[in-house]
């Protein structure tokens, strides 16, 4: 299996992570950002798949499984800074279920699909 910075490149990326708001004209979003060993295992995924489908998909992301507590989802993860993070948004219907809020450190999973 091959790593790096200790994250399996062909599994689940997890890490403990704070959960940010942003405050745009269109409404609140939260998400935590991937960085470091996590964001370098993300950005492999998505080099992986360019090089076996020939291009990237939309604004660079990388479609998930991600998981947070017991509410598991299919979205993507946003690369940001050149790909040396990633972002995943959280929905209001995750933050509900797992009663989190803006400033919590949660456990993330996302496994690419």
């Amino acid at each position: 299996m091959t790593e790096i910075g200790g994250e399996p490149v062909d599994g689940p990326v997890s890490a403990e992570l704070s959960l940010s708001r942003w405050q745009g004209d269109r409404g609140r979003y939260h998400f935590v950002t991937f960085a470091g060993a996590s964001a370098e295992a993300l950005t492999m995924h998505a080099a992986l798949h360019r090089l076996e489908f020939g291009r990237s998909r939309g604004f660079g992301s990388l479609k998930v499984l991600a998981r947070i507590g017991d509410t598991s989802w299919k979205t993507s993860v946003f690369p940001q800074s050149k790909q040396s993070e990633w972002i995943l948004l959280v929905s209001k219907k995750v933050m509900g279920r797992e009663d989190l809020n803006a400033g919590d450190i949660v456990g993330v999973e996302v496994t690419p699909l």
